[in-house]
């Protein structure tokens, strides 16, 4: 007879009392052992989102800020962007900075040269004031508008798009029909700048970054 089974004659325990009993201690560590559980589970998951926020050592927002929101939202949207691909121009254009101005002379966020500003908006039939393309929303809504240009005219190829963005489309247009860059004349498959080339890959590095933000 065991230590317990004698314990329990003494006190004057009956046998279903007993494994009463035990069921109840069973339980009550089977839902200790569940919280703890769920405890760990929680933290792994803090871990994991920490790890994906600090990815490289600097937390994403910092590298990949969520700056102009809502202008971005909004032009993209008018234009059937998505506003991840428009935010990631505008960090490798600008780095969001709404009074750049570039050496040759492009304006704000999406670095939009005057005389592009102007045809732009004669394809949108308005009028056209250059000091304009330093408000956000403004050069966001001429800058989103090339860029759906551009898709359509590159068969949505946005690796195409962006080339053509940086380099302009006569550019674009003789590479194509190289097959030296272009097997199929419709997409680039190597860029023959290495500046553009650099600039095209931030792109779409920052796509993929942003996608997870927007």
């Amino acid at each position: 007879m065991t230590q317990r089974q004698r314990a329990a004659r003494r006190t004057g325990e009956s046998a279903p009392l007993r494994r009463a009993r035990a069921a109840r201690r069973r339980r009550q560590r089977r839902r200790t052992m569940l919280a703890v559980l769920a405890s760990a589970l929680v933290v792994l998951i803090a871990l994991g989102a920490w790890a994906l926020i600090h990815r490289g050592g600097a937390p994403l927002f910092d590298r990949y800020p969520m700056r102009y929101e809502a202008e971005i939202r909004q032009a993209a949207a008018e234009f059937s962007l998505d506003p991840a691909y428009v935010a990631s121009v505008a960090l490798a254009e600008s780095s969001f900075d709404a009074e750049a101005v570039s050496s040759v002379g492009a304006i704000g966020l999406m670095q939009i040269m005057p005389s592009t500003g102007e045809w732009i908006a004669g394809k949108l039939d308005e009028a056209f004031d250059a000091q304009r393309l330093y408000e956000p929303s403004v050069n966001l809504r001429y800058g989103c508008w090339y860029l759906r240009f551009l898709l359509d005219r590159y068969d949505g190829d946005m690796r195409t798009a962006s080339t053509a963005y940086h380099q302009g489309q006569g550019r674009v247009d003789e590479w194509l029909q190289d097959p030296e860059y272009s097997e199929d004349g419709k997409t680039l498959s190597v860029i023959s700048s290495s500046v553009t080339d650099t600039y095209v890959n931030r792109i779409m590095e920052n796509y993929a970054h942003y996608q997870e933000l927007y």
